[in-house]
């Protein structure tokens, strides 16, 4: 098969469209035929070195994947469509899928579209539910507003019955955010967050955050945050370290949390992707929510997609077609 590969960290030019290896499916896994696949900022990070596969993933890039059955386990047969989250080894011709977390396609949508769905909408519904338990009638700040995870959270949220504020860095991701069902769009550049919070919430606070930015963002997360209010930790692009004030965590008893989907135990992916089919594959199908494509490359271009993603100008998702 062929598959995206490289020898030694670095820029996007390290990666090669070559031959691999077939992947052997496990007693419990399917051997999917990909179609499509997504770039994620965990795939950047681990072609740059600095975010290795957990034990026993494949080193092959790529946390997600839609395609086809080509050997069936369970109660999958040869041809179905499915897409899923997977440990590593999207970015190839072939992948193996654990049957616990395979989430057959709706009928609507085509494998570019099903492959936007997995990390992003997973994810969001991981932070946004499973651990952030937001409720209908709560506010939500969600930062990085027209990432694949934003505008899959937002949606989610709206979904949910919540009110949703969120960040982004131009008027046109801020448009697609509000065309998404954001009721506050911020623009992270030119004013601060903070007191936009503040003023749409009438002092009161949100309920529930989802950022990306880490350190440089801690403090107005904090400030931003209502009594008992939740801080979901889901990336560090603008760091991981600064001094640090948990004074507002005790005077609003606040919760702070974080996490990766990656390294999520598999009973626990299990569990939630059948809590995320219960929420949302009826909404898929009836295009209430829809994943959101910024491009489509070829498989063979992959370095031009972490290019492209690098240059962080996406709204939504990166799409490597793959088949």
């Amino acid at each position: 098969m062929k598959a995206i590969l490289f020898d030694q960290p670095g820029d996007p030019n390290v990666l090669r469209f070559d031959d691999a290896p077939e992947p052997e499916p496990g007693p419990d896994e399917l051997l999917v035929r990909v179609h499509a696949t997504a770039v994620n900022r965990a795939d950047l990070l681990q072609r740059r070195g600095v975010y290795p596969p957990p034990p026993g993933a494949s080193p092959i890039l790529g946390l997600e994947l839609a395609g086809e059955v080509i050997r069936p386990a369970g109660s999958w047969q040869v041809g179905d469509r499915l897409m899923a989250v997977v440990t590593g080894g999207g970015y190839a011709e072939l992948a193996t899928v654990p049957v616990g977390v395979a989430i057959p396609v709706p009928a609507a949508l085509s494998f570019e579209q099903a492959a936007a769905i997995p990390e992003a909408f997973l994810t969001a519904f991981l932070n946004l539910f499973t651990l952030g338990k937001l409720q209908a009638g709560e506010t939500v700040l969600i930062h990085a507003g027209a990432s694949g995870v934003g505008t899959a959270a937002i949606q989610l949220a709206r979904a949910a019955g919540a009110r949703v504020l969120a960040t982004a860095g131009s008027d046109e991701k801020l448009a697609r955010c509000r065309d998404l069902g954001a009721d506050v769009t911020i623009n992270y550049r030119n004013e601060s967050f903070a007191e936009k919070v503040r003023h749409a919430t009438a002092r009161q606070g949100v309920d529930l955050i989802l950022d990306f930015v880490g350190a440089p963002y801690w403090k107005d997360n904090l400030a931003c945050l209502a009594p008992y209010g939740r801080l979901m930790l889901i990336g560090f692009l603008g760091g991981s370290q600064g001094q640090l004030d948990i004074g507002p965590i005790l005077a609003k008893s606040l919760t702070v949390s974080g996490t990766t989907l990656r390294r999520t135990p598999m009973t626990q992916k299990i569990a939630l992707t059948e809590a995320f089919m219960t929420f949302a594959l009826e909404r898929l199908e009836r295009g209430e929510l829809q994943p959101v494509i910024d491009s489509v490359y070829p498989l063979s271009q992959a370095a031009a997609a972490h290019e492209a993603m690098e240059r962080n100008s996406n709204v939504g998702k990166i799409i490597l077609q793959a088949a």
